[in-house]
């Protein structure tokens, strides 16, 4: 990395977890896979970008399902000195009054014109470092909070003075992927300080940070929004007095919050949707906080066989991702053709992994995203006489499912666990398989194999949500609760179906016990008798689900918000 391209970098995009390959195990779900696809598209818009990570070099975690659907999890690994290339300024960051070695590793996304985004790793398992010091970096999301505050030190604190060292002088904006980087805040404080001649930073440099961050809060979930006791702060930090004495640092006068930190010390905020927008400027009153709808890449996310498709009919497709629109025109036998290619992948998949014998001409739903009880992957299981009633009367339904529980949610273990109950329940008259280990390649493979994406979030929990958009792109219809993206992507009948009523306006006081049976209407009534009767206008629905929905919520799209509304805008 020369100085002259660090010079010609304006843009810095840190975020704790990054999904740019399935073999860098760096990411645990769809914040990491967001960080990504932001990625990729600011490559092929040649927006001038670097990125900052840790280095996980035993990853998330390997999950094995015993009999009865508890999850296992095993330690991984990844060959990082083949993936990544090291670079070789080294750095130091002080974490519980010692000093911790940094080194940092460098993978070059490129873009389809050939512009390439660098994003750097940081990696603390250096000979220098203690034990402990050295396995900070290795886990992602893993240990205590004392661990976890540890690495967001490192993320950063660690990350500013990474770039710096390679050569990174005129970065702004910094944008905060979520509140764990909040602490690069406390680096720029310090430098605004020393380029004033002070050792201690003021009120008044407060402005000048706020000024250089943009920061988008991901979720309304609790468990999403980082903080530690002021106690474990000091200990960590240091006792920094000057930092913590700052008006809106600590919430609530002890407690380090990163998702306020990152609000006080930002002068553009953004939710990950219109809905999440307007829910966050209730949980954050006093903050204005704007709304730039999440997408995923589309190059990245189209399956093989319609890559194909689209390069016939919709050469620049990948240059110009809008001009899906024009897949309203695409033949439909072609069209289903190439679906039918991405379904027999899967059911090839599925049967030789689980032995479930899935037939590829039965209605499929596909249902895969982390496993939290406020996703309720279980609710298609309510009413399990009403199932099978729909699945023997109306037309044969299949079900395939997938997606992690958090190491220390046994909530999220227990649903696992329900639905394999179901399956059993179910095993005479609908085929339910839960495939293990959810990733990025895994992700491709069901959002484009499956007949219906289904999604049951209790709103407003799902900020945006991203799993749909990826089966959008793939002529897969939604099938969905009004909450996140789909509040906007969603013409009933046309790009899919809702589930329930609208979570718009008072939607916090909607009734939750409705949507069950509401998705049976659906099920019943619409989905299953137009797939099996009417798969011509199935096949109209698949055509708008890519022409308006995946021309719409892709990264493309998303970058140049961005762009517009939070990079170049101060």
């Amino acid at each position: 990395m020369t100085t002259d391209i660090s010079e010609r970098r304006f843009v810095a995009y840190f975020s704790m977890e990054i999904g740019i390959d399935e073999r860098i195990y760096t990411y645990s779900g769809g914040l990491g896979v967001l960080a990504g696809d932001t990625i990729r598209s600011a490559a092929d818009l040649k927006v001038p970008m670097v990125a900052v990570t840790l280095l996980y070099r035993k990853g998330y975690f390997r999950q094995r399902l015993e009999a009865d659907g508890w999850q296992r999890e095993e330690t991984t690994s990844w060959a990082v000195e083949k993936l990544l290339q090291e670079e070789f300024p080294r750095f130091r960051v002080p974490v519980e009054g010692r000093i911790v070695h940094l080194r940092a590793w460098r993978y070059d996304v490129k873009g389809v014109g050939g512009y390439t985004v660098p994003i750097y790793f940081l990696d603390a398992d250096l000979p220098e470092n203690s034990e402990w010091d050295r396995g900070l970096t290795q886990t992602l999301y893993g240990g205590d909070d004392h661990y976890r505050i540890s690495q967001e030190v490192i993320l950063g604190i660690g990350g500013v003075r990474m770039l710096r060292a390679l050569g990174y002088k005129h970065i702004s904006p910094f944008h905060l992927n979520e509140g764990h980087a909040a602490l690069l805040t406390l680096e720029l404080l310090d430098e605004a300080a020393k380029g004033a001649g002070r050792e201690s930073v003021v009120q008044k440099d407060a402005e000048s940070v706020r000024n250089q961050c943009v920061f988008t809060t991901h979720t309304p979930v609790p468990a999403g929004h980082d903080k530690f006791p002021l106690e474990l702060a000091r200990k960590v930090i240091g006792e920094r007095d000057d930092f913590f004495g700052l008006e809106g640092v600590l919430y609530e006068g002890n407690t380090l919050n990163m998702t306020y930190l990152a609000l006080r010390l930002s002068r553009y905020i953004n939710g990950v949707a219109q809905k999440h927008g307007e829910v966050s400027r209730l949980m954050f009153a006093g903050y204005a906080i704007d709304a730039i709808t999440n997408g995923v890449h589309a190059a990245t996310w189209v399956s093989g066989p319609f890559r194909k498709l689209f390069d016939r009919y919709i050469p620049f497709w990948r240059q110009d991702n809008f001009s899906l629109r024009y897949a309203l025109s695409l033949p439909r036998e072609e069209l289903w053709e190439a679906h039918m290619q991405c379904k027999k992948r899967l059911m090839d998949f599925v049967n030789r992994e689980t032995g479930a014998a899935m037939d590829e001409n039965s209605l499929t739903i596909g249902f895969a995203r982390r496993a939290s009880t406020y996703k309720r992957g279980d609710l298609l299981f309510q009413d399990i006489e009403r199932m099978k009633r729909i699945s023997n009367e109306v037309g044969k339904i299949q079900v395939i499912y997938g997606g992690k529980a958090h190491p220390r949610d046994n909530e999220g273990k227990e649903l696992i666990k329900r639905i394999f109950r179901a399956r059993r329940e179910l095993q005479h008259d609908i085929r339910v398989v839960y495939l293990e280990n959810y990733n990025m390649a895994l992700g491709a493979m069901i959002t484009s194999g499956v007949d219906i994406w289904l999604n049951t979030p209790e709103p407003p929990m799902e900020a945006s949500g991203t799993s749909g958009m990826k089966a959008a792109l793939n002529g897969v219809p939604n099938l969905s609760v009004l909450d996140g993206w789909w509040i906007e992507g969603n013409i009933e009948g046309l790009t899919g179906w809702s589930i329930g009523a609208s979570t718009q306006g008072k939607g916090e006081n909607r009734d939750h016990s409705l949507d069950a049976p509401s998705l049976y209407d659906k099920l019943e009534h619409a989905i299953v008798p137009l797939f099996y009767q009417d798969r011509r206008s199935f096949m109209d629905i698949m055509a708008y689900s890519i022409a308006i929905n995946g021309s719409f919520f892709n990264t493309q799209r998303m970058v140049q918000e961005y762009v517009l509304n939070a990079y170049f805008t101060h």
